[in-house]
């Protein structure tokens, strides 16, 4: 098994992307999903951030209102930095978790759904294929503004509090064009997805598991103390 890691900007569309992969068969680890079970009451990550942001972000049920925390990250850079010192290592231990589920079930590849995969850098590193889902920026805030009932100025700021996706672009494996029509997404995701299941590249993370296996687990080892770190 090998991991792809699948991104692109706020209302790009990555969720129509992934949700096509899902229909196609593929493991999609949706870091967004996970997101909201570690923030979950109860969890240290939910206590850390009540303590920094207040109870003011609080709904009346003791769940975090996403919104209202969203308009204060969005509107301050070190909020947002700060929410994700408290998030990422925790999304990152649950997806370590689910990775090594579909591994243990044999999958050949694994989809990691990351929307701030190149911002954070930490694993990029550990990717066989890189994913960018593409829009033209007018097609890009017009979407988010009718999706999330925003204002254009409301668009503008959380659009800008992204890295720009022509940089995600130029750095990306693959890049799935969604300015189009649905149909013409789903004929990339098609092409796409074959290329990724005539990959040879999960022959080498074979290898290697055969090699843990002989006694050379340290690699295997190392890997697992970076994404825990």
């Amino acid at each position: 098994m090998y991991l792809v890691g699948l991104t692109g900007g706020i209302a790009s569309g990555k969720s129509t992307v992934s949700s096509m992969l899902r229909e196609l068969g593929c493991p999609i680890i949706d870091a967004d999903v996970v997101a909201r079970k570690v923030v979950e009451q109860h969890t240290p990550a939910y206590s850390r951030i009540v303590y920094h942001f207040g109870p003011e972000i609080l709904l009346e049920n003791g769940e975090i209102d996403r919104q209202k925390l969203g308009q204060i990250i969005f509107a301050n850079e070190e909020n947002r930095k700060l929410l994700n010192s408290i998030t990422h290592p925790e999304i990152h231990k649950a997806m370590l978790k689910e990775i090594l589920f579909y591994f243990l079930r044999g999958y050949r590849y694994v989809v990691l759904d990351v929307p701030l995969l190149f911002e954070t850098r930490r694993l990029t590193q550990f990717l066989n294929h890189t994913v960018v889902v593409y829009c033209d920026p007018a097609t890009q805030l017009l979407r988010l503004m009718q999706r999330d009932g925003l204002t254009q100025e409301q668009a503008e700021q959380r659009v800008a509090a992204q890295m720009p996706l022509n940089e995600k672009r130029g750095l990306a494996n693959h890049v799935i064009e969604n300015s189009g029509s649905r149909e013409d997404t789903h004929r990339q995701v098609l092409r796409l997805h074959t290329k990724l299941e005539d990959s040879m590249d999960f022959l080498l993370v074979r290898v290697i598991a055969i090699a843990a296996t002989a006694g050379l687990g340290g690699i295997l080892l190392y890997a697992a103390k970076i994404l825990l770190s």
